[in-house]
């Protein structure tokens, strides 16, 4: 790469209007037309104060566990026991013996009672890797109603088991393309990224039967469609450990994609395009929180939308308004606590941390493809199978609330996601970006769960808050980046997020700003600062136009010193294998294979 002082005439060849070859196909053309128009928004009509979703125009079923059980004749509530097929129980296996304690005490089973063969009386083991895809094979198995449902295997984990989804809509077939015309959203819930979440599968397990023919939520699939993955992490399932065979956290893969498993993950996003992301998780409740704090937290539910720089703000506004709220009032009424999710800041500081900003979390990734991106999490992590009935409860209901509260907003959401869509392409050679921010300090009442005495004590605690962030470092927004030759590993990465690049088909020029490092450090701890030159460029590198709907995402991964860069990550090798490209490039490109 050769860089030459800048003249009049030069910069003027450098900004030419770029130019495709007759292969390259055009998206990217008709993004930047769409750029220049504008997309109103729908009305934003918040839910009524006591946090319910506005009544839809279709009746949908109420979120699962969130009515009160009706009384038997002789006065009594009873339990609800949802059905099984006896064919996919296993054996009895001895229980585990009980640990009560007044804490546990507080954490009673609710009145409904879920069902899967994890769940199953007498048994010492969850569900396992075979057991779900028999599972899922049986619930794929029932026609009625135009309900169609498919069993994809999306991918193989690093021990080469089947990483399956279940599909479920109304639609011509379960592929993308006919998921796409059917003109419905589709929702994607994921399960048990950690090995050791138990009840994160054993939840959307529930959830793929009562959305199949025949289940209490299948009329649903009247005005969405569904994918549900169950279990994310199969080989961290069946050893009990929480991350990936080769020691890979799954939940900060979903940038860098090392690990097959995060790569199928983001394929799956890339084609089945969804509105709303749900990730399901549980959370410890002892180790650092208690040892900080002498308390246990209380909320049965913690939950978090995306909370990272350059986030779309009306998908943020939309999962706030629109889902947590619904949600927090779905949960009070089945008599579940439930909070924004917190823990011990780490590396022994004091205080609450509130969630991250990184973009290499399944929440924060896909909150940066326009979507709704939650993480919801269940207590007990680290409680085996104690309380597990309320931890499923707590699970079943938050999920089932989002639903519900997609097809109560089905149009308002493709209004806001055609929106910010458009906005992020025209921000292309425009205004400033965020290269990374941080978390404001909050002050907040604290109710902890007292373990000798089961009862709630107040706390008084500091701690950081993502909800609003304070830009770091900030940079003119670019053009678009360019890559050189060489790295082939952050193109396949980005296009399997579903970020288009384009080759470089004749040798050119661009106005470019490069990246100097002027101290030590690395990744998200580098200096650097920005030199402007011509750059002459080669053909067969590559070109990442911000002018598409996931520039936002390309941004993350592309700025050397963002919190999770390809630099960092080592997808990228060296600094000079990436220049901002700050003008319209004079250059010809065509469309990767």
């Amino acid at each position: 790469m050769l860089i030459r002082p800048l003249t009049d005439r030069r910069r003027a060849r450098a900004l030419r209007p770029l130019a495709w070859t007759s292969r390259l196909a055009p998206p990217l053309a008709a993004l930047a037309l769409a750029a220049c128009s504008s997309t109103p928004l729908p009305p934003w009509n918040p839910p009524p104060a006591d946090g319910a979703a506005p009544r839809p125009a279709r009746v949908v079923p109420p979120p699962l566990g969130s009515q009160p059980p009706p009384r038997g004749p002789d006065g009594n509530t009873p339990v609800t026991v949802t059905p099984i097929d006896p064919s996919v129980l296993p054996g009895q296996i001895a229980p585990l013996p009980a640990a009560q304690s007044p804490a546990d005490a507080r954490f009673s089973d609710p009145s409904v009672r879920y069902e899967t063969p994890g769940l199953a009386e007498g048994r010492r083991a969850f569900t396992t890797n075979a057991e779900l895809s028999q599972w899922l094979h049986h619930a794929a198995g029932a026609r009625s109603g135009g309900v169609r449902a498919q069993v994809l295997e999306f991918g193989r984990s690093q021990r080469g088991t089947p990483l399956q989804a279940l599909v479920l809509t109304r639609a011509s077939g379960t592929d993308p393309g006919a998921l796409d015309s059917s003109q419905r959203p589709t929702v994607l819930l994921l399960g048990q990224q950690h090995g050791d979440e138990p009840a994160s599968a054993e939840a959307l397990l529930v959830m793929a039967r009562e959305l199949a023919p025949g289940g209490l939520l299948t009329s649903m699939l009247g005005a969405l469609n569904v994918v549900i993955v169950p279990r994310a992490n199969p080989d961290g399932a069946e050893a009990g450990q929480r991350l990936l065979a080769d020691g890979t956290d799954l939940n900060r893969d979903h940038l860098a994609l090392r690990s097959p498993e995060a790569q199928a993950l983001a394929r799956l996003v890339r084609n089945y395009r969804p509105i709303a992301v749900v990730d399901a998780h549980e959370y410890a409740i002892a180790g650092p929180f208690l040892d900080q704090f002498g308390g246990l937290p209380r909320a049965d539910l913690m939950y978090a939308h995306a909370t990272t720089p350059n986030q779309p703000e009306f998908m943020t506004r939309a999962a706030r308004e629109w889902f947590e709220q619904p949600m927090a009032q779905a949960l009070r009424t089945a008599g579940l606590t439930q909070d924004w999710w917190h823990a011990a800041a780490p590396g022994g500081t004091a205080g609450l941390t509130l969630g991250g900003t990184q973009a290499d979390s399944a929440r924060n990734v896909n909150g940066l493809k326009n979507a709704v991106s939650l993480m919801i999490a269940s207590r007990g992590a680290d409680l085996e199978r104690r309380q597990v009935q309320r931890r499923v409860h707590a699970l079943v209901t938050a999920l089932s609330s989002v639903l519900r509260s997609t097809v109560a907003r089905a149009a308002d959401l493709e209004s806001v996601r055609s929106y910010d869509v458009r906005e992020a392409a025209s921000q292309a050679c425009r205004g400033e970006l965020v290269v990374r921010a941080q978390g404001t300090a909050l002050q907040r009442e604290l109710l902890v769960v007292d373990p000798a005495t089961g009862q709630d004590r107040a706390l008084h605690v500091q701690g950081v808050s993502p909800q609003q962030l304070r830009a770091v470092i900030k940079r003119p927004r670019p053009c678009g980046y360019w890559l050189a030759p060489g790295a082939t590993a952050a193109v396949e990465r980005l296009r399997m997020l579903g970020v288009q690049v384009l080759s470089v088909a004749e040798p050119g020029a661009l106005l470019a700003d490069l990246y100097e490092q002027t101290g030590p450090g690395a990744g998200d701890q580098m200096q650097l600062t920005l030199r402007r030159g011509l750059v002459d460029v080669p053909a067969q590198s590559y070109y990442v136009p911000l002018g598409q709907p996931l520039g936002n995402l390309a941004v993350a991964a592309l700025e050397p010193d963002s919190d999770a860069s390809y630099l960092s990550e080592r997808v990228i090798g060296h600094l000079s294998d990436t220049a901002r490209v700050m003008g319209n490039p004079s250059l010809v490109f065509e469309e990767l294979d």
